[in-house]
């Protein structure tokens, strides 16, 4: 029954009946106008005054958790409902512990709830899910659907709001990714008479092609006829700087292997976590803008109680795409690094070019290491360039742990 037409109607048989003396059929029309007539206005103000609230237990969860969604109806007037629809928008990732949702598309799902609510009544249901993998998700927007008493109406309401989920890459031991911890970071500190503090001066030294034109010690320059370069004292912080590439094919038409990027970021993870623990300063760069960055991903070193958070936010949001090659954007932040940091670069395709870059950073006096995610173990020769290699046995039995599936 839609529009007014059935008034129009109802009221003509009204007459008709009136017309040829049908008592039956007047009083039985008069029933119709009058159930129509309040199924009307009960449409008209079935959603007026009904409040809806979303919420989540928390905002910030690690992989594994489990959080509880909740969402509560009020209604806040005198007329009760004898039904009410409520259908949530919900990340399909995120698993249903209670409940039963129906999926959409682009891994969407609809969980519906249906109840009567009392006048001036709240009703409250709580979910629990468990977060199963890494990302950003939203939930929402929100549909509510009512009616008349008798079905012959129906009224809608769409919330837009939204509410966003982050879920933490999750956090592994270097052991369990085949990096031995104290020999990773044991070679760090025993190289740590490369590093050196700008603010104290221990002497100069001839040019040296690849020497920061800030180092050059003019008086001395001018005094010997040739270019000198300040020698600094040893620092007592090491900063480590983590490259993640997110490419992991070489082919561009080839797409993109989801377990490889997912432990990738893991390895990035679990090295930040720990190279934190063992008091070093870490940074993030990752070559990829995300919905929520601005421009690449940054996170400038830091030894801050809150750092390891920084970390884990910029890691959960990463997608599949890359914004541009992981060499190039190597190539310009490494010249904006403190001298004594050292670059860990984490690659599933370590191409030529990004080698070439490394073996380059590394004659000019820079500490650098590469870690392949996956594949062969790249020849790098006797550059004496430290690479480790997470294989593919470690690499897929972690994935597996996880829950991804082939991409």
């Amino acid at each position: 029954m839609r529009g007014d037409y059935w008034l129009f109607f109802a009221v003509l048989i009204l007459i008709i009946s009136l017309a040829t003396h049908q008592v039956p059929l007047v009083l039985i029309t008069l029933l119709f106008i009058l159930t129509g007539g309040v199924s009307r206005l009960w449409n008209k103000y079935c959603l007026h005054r009904i409040e809806y609230r979303r919420r989540l237990s928390r905002k910030q969860v690690f992989f594994g958790d489990e959080i509880f969604f909740e969402l509560e109806i009020t209604n806040r007037k005198p007329l009760p409902l004898p039904w009410l629809q409520v259908d949530d928008e919900l990340p399909e990732s995120v698993t249903l512990l209670k409940g039963k949702a129906t999926s959409t598309h682009d891994d969407r799902v609809i969980l519906s709830n249906m109840f009567p609510i009392n006048m001036y009544h709240r009703v409250t249901r709580r979910f629990p899910m468990r977060c199963q993998k890494r990302g950003i998700f939203i939930f929402g927007p929100t549909y509510i659907r009512s009616g008349d008493l008798f079905g012959f109406f129906r009224r809608n309401m769409h919330i837009d709001k939204l509410d966003y989920l982050l879920v933490y890459p999750r956090l592994v031991p270097l052991e369990k990714l085949g990096i031995p911890s104290q020999q990773f970071f044991g070679d760090i500190r025993l190289k740590r008479h490369l590093f050196q503090d700008p603010v104290l001066t221990a002497g100069v030294r001839d040019y040296h092609s690849g020497d920061s034109l800030k180092r050059i010690h003019w008086k001395s320059t001018a005094r010997l006829g040739k270019l000198q370069t300040r020698v600094y004292e040893p620092t007592t912080t090491v900063d480590i700087s983590i490259f993640l590439d997110v490419r992991t094919l070489i082919a561009p038409l080839q797409g993109s292997v989801q377990q490889l990027q997912e432990l990738g970021i893991i390895t990035a993870a679990s090295i930040s976590q720990h190279a934190l623990r063992g008091g070093f300063r870490v940074g993030l760069y990752v070559n990829q803008i995300t919905r929520f960055s601005r421009g690449l991903v940054r996170v400038p070193h830091s030894q801050h109680p809150d750092q390891m958070v920084r970390i884990l936010e910029a890691l959960a949001q990463l997608h599949q795409v890359e914004t541009i090659p992981v060499t190039r954007f190597i190539q310009q932040e490494a010249r904006g690094l403190p001298w004594g940091s050292t670059l860990v670069v984490i690659s599933a395709q370590p191409v030529d070019e990004l080698l070439a870059t490394l073996l380059d950073l590394k004659r000019v006096g820079r500490s650098v290491a590469l870690i392949k995610v996956g594949g062969k173990a790249p020849e790098v020769g006797a550059s004496n360039l430290p690479v480790y290699h997470i294989n593919d046995d470690v690499a897929w039995e972690l994935i597996k742990e996880i829950g991804l599936k082939d991409a």
